[in-house]
């Protein structure tokens, strides 16, 4: 054996020697690799997992959150947001899921029919919709809140016309079944039974039904005859409160506007324009109380009842609360009906009052009332042409020709 072989057998020992460990390491390393591979692996299938799982659990809260899109009764009381937040949740999901897709689909109609607003326009912007609903809403409670005002309104004006129907028609039957009592009395001074609405006629007609003597009869005649005259002039409700008013600031100094708030400062001024109008048609009064005693009563209730408004206002003014302070009429000046409206007569007519209680506003109305007048009311009387008696009635075209000048007609 040469020394050369003993060479290559130690070679070849340490060389297998050498192989067997790098064997040995490569097998480990190997282990370790696939150790790690099959841990990765382990790993990576666990997050996928759980994240299908999380996937799997937000899928099923947007179709929770969407599923009540899908009812009519869900639209009528879903608030701006509660529509937003459902935008927001299909939007998010109609590219991944087909329940979601439908259910974008169906928030953009609802919206576009109910608010005028395209989803497709508004995109993800569940912060703009919500604004855009809100709006909308807004505006379309304040429309609907009018229009409910408006229809109870038209309502209420439906409801006042009925009733106001059902009254006219109740107040047509009573003057019915009153002009079938005081038939005969009609027939007499031929009243039409429209004319039984003025309660100053009626109340003649009954108590020339009533009467009894034949005074009572006449004095209920003659007061039927005034009221139809009257009736002639102003209508058969009489002179409304505008008339009146005109009429007693034109003629009587110191009346105002004020005034007329007063019940029985109108009622005053009635008296008054109806005595005028009564003495100016030849009319004289009853036995009770004649035209010109009517005529002064009237015109002294209408300069007190002006003191005592003056002096209500004065105290509301001053706070002053004294109840010492009375109204004081005005006693009835005597005048001789010869000199009646003369610059003597109204020169010793305002010395009368100056040595009564009048004030000088009450002297002043009184005198412009005087001259106003230029014929007192017992001489228009006189001058007129009909009689104190009450007239007697005429049927036909005569009757009806006179109350057509008077601006009434049956």
């Amino acid at each position: 054996m040469s020394e050369s072989d003993g060479m290559d057998d130690v070679v070849d020992g340490g060389l297998r020697q050498s192989l067997m460990i790098a064997s040995r390491i490569a097998e480990t390393l190997a282990r370790r690799r696939q150790e790690s591979q099959r841990q990765q692996e382990h790993q990576d299938a666990q997050a996928a997992h759980e994240a299908q799982s999380r996937l799997a659990a937000e899928r099923s809260a947007a179709h929770a959150a969407l599923a009540p899109v899908e009812k009519d009764q869900w639209w009528d009381k879903a608030q701006p947001s509660d529509i937003a937040t459902a935008h927001a949740v299909a939007t998010g999901w109609k590219d991944h899921d087909p329940a979601a897709l439908a259910a974008s689909e169906k928030i953009r109609q609802e919206v576009l029919t109910r608010y005028g607003i395209d989803t497709h326009d508004v995109g993800a912007d569940a912060a703009y919709l919500e604004s855009g609903i809100q709006t909308i809403t807004t505006e379309k409670a304040r429309q609907d809140e009018l229009a409910r005002s408006q229809e109870e309104t038209r309502k209420a004006a439906v409801e006042h016309e009925n009733s106001m129907q059902l009254l006219a028609a109740a107040r047509v039957e009573e003057l019915r079944a009153q002009a079938a009592k005081l038939a005969p009395e009609m027939e007499r001074h031929q009243v039409p039974t429209e004319y039984l609405a003025n309660p100053e006629l009626a109340q003649a007609l009954q108590a020339a039904h009533t009467a009894k003597a034949p005074k009572a009869l006449e004095a209920a005649d003659a007061t039927v005859q005034e009221r139809l005259f009257l009736i002639g002039k102003d209508g058969i409700n009489g002179p409304d409160i505008d008339q009146l008013r005109k009429e007693t600031i034109a003629n009587v100094n110191g009346a105002g506007d004020s005034h007329f708030g007063d019940p029985e400062f109108v009622k005053a001024a009635k008296e008054l324009h109806e005595a005028k109008l009564l003495a100016e048609g030849g009319f004289k009064g009853s036995e009770r109380a004649s035209l010109e005693q009517r005529y002064e009563r009237a015109e002294k209730e209408l300069f007190a009842r002006m003191e005592g408004v003056g002096r209500e206002i004065e105290n509301r003014v001053t706070g002053n609360d004294s109840s010492r302070l009375k109204d004081q009429g005005l006693k009835a000046e005597s005048t001789s009906t010869a000199d009646y409206g003369s610059a003597e007569h109204h020169e010793k007519f305002a010395e009368s009052l100056a040595n009564t209680c009048a004030n000088e506003t009450q002297i002043r109305g009184r005198l412009a009332a005087a001259r106003s007048e230029g014929t007192h009311p017992s001489a228009a009387v006189t001058m007129g042409k009909g009689a104190a008696k009450a007239r007697k009635s005429r049927t036909g075209a005569a009757v009806g020709s006179e109350r057509g000048k008077n601006g009434l007609a049956r």
